[in-house]
Formats: C-alpha cells, sequence, structure tokens
C-alpha cells in the first residue's frame, strides 16, 4: 500500500479514537459498518477493513463475527487533547496554556493571554487585604450565598447599566471566574451532541470547554466588524446550533469590535432559529470607548451576559459574574452548588473592597494609557520584522498578526520556546485550522527586544529554508 493509503488508514483509526475519547462512543457500542464509515470518509471499503483490523489488534476495538465492531474495555478518561484535529503540541490549546503559566520569570511571554503582576494595582490590592484582615470571621472562613455577595452584586448591576445593560442584583451571580461561568452555562443548556457556534478564530480555551461537554463545535469566520453574517446564517439553517460563544467587545484574539448593524443582524437570526448567545465580556473595562453590548440590545433574553476582574484586577483572586434570564439565574445557582458548593467569598469581598474605592477607576484609566502606549511601540516593532497586524484594535491588550508570505506560525513558535519565548500560533485560536500564517501577541507582554530578535531570526530561516527547497527543485 502506497504512503497515501496508509494516510487514510490512520486517518480513520484517528477518527475512531477520536469519538472514544470525546465519549460519542462508549465501551460496548457499535461501530459504524465499513461501508457506512468508508461513505462518511470518502475511502475505500479496503481502507475501514485495514483500520479496524489494526485498531482490534491495539485491543482498542474487538470484533464480533457476523455482528461488527465494538468498543472494547472499560470507559477512558476523556482526553481533551484527543478530541478534534490532532494537533503539533506547539499549536495546542491547552499545551500553550500549561507552557505560559507553569514558565518563570526567565521566560517570556507574549503569548498569554493576562497581564504582568506590575501591571495590576497592588497598592489597592494590599489596602483591601488589610481590611478583610479585621472582618470578622465569616468573612474569612463561611461560605458564600448562593448567588455570591449581595453588595457586589447591586455594584456590579450599575456598572453594567453604565454599558446600557439592565441587569438587577437578583439576576447576577457571582462566580470563580469567566470560565467558571461559561462552564455553567453549557451545563445548564447543552446536551452532549448539541452543535455550538464559535468564532473563526476565536478564544481557544472556548474550543476545550465544549469539547468537554461533547459539543459539535462549528465555526463561523471572522470579520473586523464582527462574524460574516451570511456564513452565520448558514451555519444557523444547517447545524440548529443551541448555542454561540462570543466577545462582542475586544474580541480575543482578533482585538475586533462588534458593530451595532452586526450585532442587529445577528439577534434578528437568534430569535429566529432560538438560539441563545454567550457573550464573554471579561475585557470589558479595557476599553477606549464603549461598543454596542449584545446584552444591552437584548435585555438578556436571548443573551447571557459575562464578566470578571482577571484581566484588570487580579488573576489571582479569583472571581466572575454572569448575568442573565432570572428562571435561568435559579438554575445556574443549583448547578454551582451542586458542582462547587459555596462560591470564593474571600475572593469577592477582596473585587468589592477594592471596586468601591475610586482609586479602581483611575487605575483602569492608567491601564488603558499604558496599553494603548504599548501597542504603539510593539505594533512598529513587530513590522520591522514583517509582521503586520491583521486590524488597528481600538484598544486592549492583543495583536493578531499576519507573519511574511510562507512563514508557518507553529515553526516560529517551535524556535521561540527553545529561547525561552511562549507564543501563540494562529491555529490554536482557528477550528479550521486556517490561521497557520498568524501569531496573537500580547502587548502588554511584548516588550522585551529579545522577542524580536528571536522572531526575525526565526523568519529568516524559514525564508532561506524555503528559497534552498526552491532552488534544489
Amino acid at each position: 500500500m502506497d504512503g497515501r493509503g496508509q494516510t487514510r488508514i490512520t486517518a480513520v483509526m484517528t477518527t475512531i479514537r477520536q469519538r472514544i475519547a470525546g465519549r460519542s462512543l462508549t465501551p460496548g457500542d457499535r461501530l459504524p459498518s465499513i461501508r457506512a464509515m468508508a461513505r462518511s470518509m470518502q475511502v475505500s471499503t479496503s481502507t475501514v477493513v485495514e483500520a479496524y483490523e489494526r485498531l482490534a489488534a491495539e485491543g482498542v476495538i474487538r470484533s464480533r463475527p457476523g455482528s461488527g465492531f465494538y468498543v472494547a474495555g472499560h470507559l477512558a478518561p476523556l482526553s481533551l487533547a484527543e478530541i478534534g484535529p490532532r494537533l503539533d503540541r506547539a499549536v495546542d490549546p491547552l499545551w500553550v496554556s500549561r507552557q505560559s503559566l507553569e514558565a518563570g520569570d526567565a521566560m517570556l511571554k507574549p503569548g498569554c493571554g493576562w497581564l504582568p503582576a506590575s501591571w495590576f494595582p497592588d497598592a489597592g490590592l494590599r489596602r483591601a487585604l488589610r481590611t478583610l484582615a479585621r472582618a470578622d470571621g465569616a468573612v474569612l472562613a463561611d461560605y458564600g450565598t448562593p448567588l455570591g455577595l449581595p453588595a457586589l452584586r447591586q455594584l456590579l448591576a450599575r456598572r453594567l447599566g453604565e454599558r446600557g445593560i439592565a441587569a438587577p442584583p437578583e439576576q447576577i451571580m457571582l462566580t470563580e471566574s469567566g470560565t467558571q461561568a461559561i462552564d455553567l452555562v453549557c451545563r445548564l443548556l447543552l446536551e452532549p451532541g448539541d452543535a455550538v457556534l464559535v468564532d473563526d478564530p476565536c478564544y481557544f480555551n472556548f474550543h476545550a470547554v465544549l469539547r468537554a461537554h461533547r459539543a459539535k463545535i462549528v465555526g463561523v469566520p471572522y470579520t473586523p466588524s464582527g462574524p460574516d453574517v451570511d456564513r452565520f446564517a448558514q451555519a444557523l439553517a444547517e447545524h440548529r446550533p443551541r448555542l454561540y460563544v462570543t466577545n462582542s467587545a475586544l474580541h480575543n484574539p482578533t482585538g475586533a469590535t462588534l458593530s451595532p448593524v452586526v450585532a442587529h443582524r445577528l439577534l434578528k437570526l437568534a430569535d429566529q432559529f432560538a438560539l441563545t448567545i454567550v457573550e464573554d465580556d471579561i475585557f470589558a473595562d479595557l476599553e477606549q470607548t464603549p461598543a454596542p453590548r449584545l446584552a444591552a440590545f437584548d435585555g438578556l433574553d436571548r443573551v447571557v451576559h459575562i464578566g470578571s476582574f482577571s484581566k484588570t484586577l487580579s488573576a489571582s483572586a479569583r472571581c466572575g459574574f454572569v448575568a442573565a434570564r432570572a428562571d435561568w439565574i435559579e438554575g445556574l445557582a443549583d448547578i454551582q452548588i451542586a458542582t462547587s458548593f459555596g462560591g470564593g467569598r474571600l475572593a469577592a469581598e477582596l473585587v468589592f473592597q477594592v471596586l468601591r474605592d475610586g482609586t479602581y477607576r483611575k487605575h483602569v484609566e492608567g491601564l488603558r494609557d499604558r496599553l494603548a502606549r504599548a501597542m504603539t511601540e510593539v505594533e512598529a516593532r513587530l513590522k520591522a520584522v514583517g509582521i503586520v497586524p491583521w486590524l488597528e484594535p481600538e484598544a486592549g491588550m492583543f495583536l493578531w498578526c499576519r507573519l511574511p508570505e510562507g512563514v508557518d506560525a507553529a515553526e516560529v513558535a517551535r524556535e521561540a520556546l527553545a529561547a525561552n519565548i511562549v507564543l501563540a500560533p494562529g491555529n490554536v485560536f482557528s477550528l479550521s485550522q486556517s490561521a497557520h500564517g498568524f501569531l496573537r501577541f500580547n502587548v502588554a507582554q511584548s516588550l522585551d527586544g529579545r522577542l524580536f530578535d528571536v522572531l526575525r531570526a526565526a523568519i529568516r530561516r524559514q525564508e532561506q529554508s524555503r528559497r534552498l527547497a526552491y532552488r534544489s527543485g
């Protein structure tokens, strides 16, 4: 059998392993028939026979003569890395996150999604901690209430009102993070196999969370003004998704902002197809000028609004929130009690102490200015090595950048890692794996000159290799 035949066999085997890892096939389940699998993967029946035989030899499946092939063994532990396309670990989103989180001070982290520790309001946090140290014992030791600290929820209701979102305190529930809020919403609204729309590209952890819920993820191309509305409508008609998960302001990774026209068209389509939109708004305080919020237009009917303080206040004090319909808040509170019992009361008290202090607003204003200066500097230094922003964001911390023609971001990331630099290659964010020529840069983490030296050298090596290959070919 030639190389192409071997590749097809491997593809069939990988598909079966991914279905088992994702638990769409569990022990004792019958595999698709040989003919059905051949049709679905557009390969020959002999290819499927060979793939099934190899999987049987490995003990992954077993044959029942006259009946077919069945999944063998006990239920395997859920493996997120095995669900979806098999990726090089340099472009595996979970791997990128782990590298960023585990990196010591000696490593540069332009691929991470948070600010340097020195950019957070250290003095305000210490002052709030001293206040909490004098609080009564219940604050320091007791569980929080099901919806979370009432005083913080009242403050959040006022802050959301400033952005045009009418959310009374009883429709706001505190969570331990924005990610936990999304996870709880998925637990409430999704069943395994439900379709969910995401932007392509989008924040890579959306993929991981949805795979953990065994959802069918469908990507929609993203434009500088929001998702491609025609492709969005097509995906709705074809897949009938339950959810759409997105950032409406300071989109991650592109830095784009949703336009009012696109926002209205999305909400009309959501109403037509009974779609719920999960609006992740964790970068809200980094905006210079507030962008349209889907939750403001919608009134929390078909939109669930999520936020947190890890990007502006502290990534260590884990506190987020979700604003939703009143009947859904009750269900979310029950799920949170079932999965984590009481919320993080101490973190909520800390956030409340800092937010009610007028210095937080001054801190955020200074942070926006600091990010704007970093954005200008990093953009200029990237352009000097041939890396060009896809667009110039109005605010925020991310630059979504195109590499020179023919340069592969994953290869650049591998070279950078050898130099103690963690990058975020484009395909980490792309469900379709169509962003191999892009990198996302966190401008606050990209001010060290070593980064640009490594990028310049990595690009030069790839371009030289391509020229040599062209001449020898």
